[in-house]
């Protein structure tokens, strides 16, 4: 019973309470507010503080979180082993990535994946804003640029540019921008992260890193469709490397200011640094790793 009331105290923190996680898990209010007082009384600790609005962790209940994610991780690999035998994996994987890079490189590799391993399931979540790997129970995450939270580990696949492009039609149309304070002049298709906007591009001016506010008629949280309206010639976009190399290479997009372009930073899978990743999510990193790390 522990096991599942594990599995129940995850998904009350994966669905932000108590009654959705009972309807998620076809279990009745009370039964869910039982199992987690059993759960507190086997661990003697409070692990969840109660509003009539919210919950959140108490410091035990993180902690909880993380051994309770080694602790099944754990079980369904010795199941799945035991069931299917050592060369196969099942079971679900839960993946997230940005809009762009998931839609039209991990979508066609995750497909690739899924017909050499049957037995698995994934549950795809794409977002170009911030996602609580922890608190929505994310196994594997795909990330643009340097790692800044000590909870997580990540694994670097390869360097990562962030380019100014255009479509050839923009550019005859508009203009070519020859230096960065020219983009005050340009029509930006702007990125929105929850309720911030990337309106600052960085550039290398002068020897230092220095930004040039842009504007524009088009804002959007996809970078996907930031990158379409950027094939339609609607504006200049600040896109990463990694999801407009197809069109630059054939001549859909044009990159511009690249004399100013900053350092690269990278592309990297990132994961709890908490949990046990079970053979499945380590199968996938080492399939990402072969497939991306170029």
């Amino acid at each position: 019973m522990l096991i599942e009331n594990l599995k129940l105290f995850l998904k009350i923190v994966e669905k932000g309470g108590l009654a959705a996680a009972g309807r998620e898990l076809g279990v009745s209010p009370a039964t869910v507010t039982d199992r987690l007082a059993a759960l507190e009384a086997h661990y003697g600790a409070r692990l969840l503080t109660r509003t009539t609005r919210s919950i959140s962790l108490t410091d035990e209940g993180r902690e909880l979180v993380t051994g309770a994610r080694r602790i099944l991780a754990e079980a369904e690999e010795t199941e799945a082993r035991i069931r299917l035998g050592v060369e196969k994996i099942s079971g679900t994987i839960h993946v997230s990535t940005p809009s762009d890079l998931g839609r039209n490189q991990i979508v066609p590799l995750l497909d690739r994946f899924m017909a050499q391993h049957p037995e698995i399931t994934v549950d795809l979540t794409l977002s170009d804003g911030y996602v609580d790997l922890v608190g929505q129970g994310i196994d594997l995450a795909l990330r643009f640029g340097d790692l800044s939270d000590s909870t997580m580990k990540s694994r670097k696949l390869g360097p990562n540019r962030r380019l100014v492009c255009a479509a050839p039609a923009y550019l005859e149309h508009r203009g070519e921008p020859q230096h960065p304070d020219d983009l005050a002049h340009h029509n930006c298709l702007i990125m929105r992260f929850g309720a911030n906007t990337d309106q600052d591009w960085a550039f290398i001016m002068g020897g230092k890193q220095r930004t040039r506010r842009v504007n524009g008629d088009r804002i959007a949280n996809d970078g996907d469709l930031i990158r379409r309206w950027c094939l339609k010639g609607y504006g200049l976009a600040l896109k990463s490397e990694w999801d407009v190399r197809a069109d630059l290479a054939a001549g859909h997009l044009v990159s511009v200011l690249n004399t100013f372009a900053p350092e690269p930073s990278s592309l990297q899978m990132v994961y709890p640094a908490g949990a046990v990743q079970p053979r499945r999510v380590r199968t996938l990193m080492e399939f990402f790793s072969t497939a991306l790390g170029h």
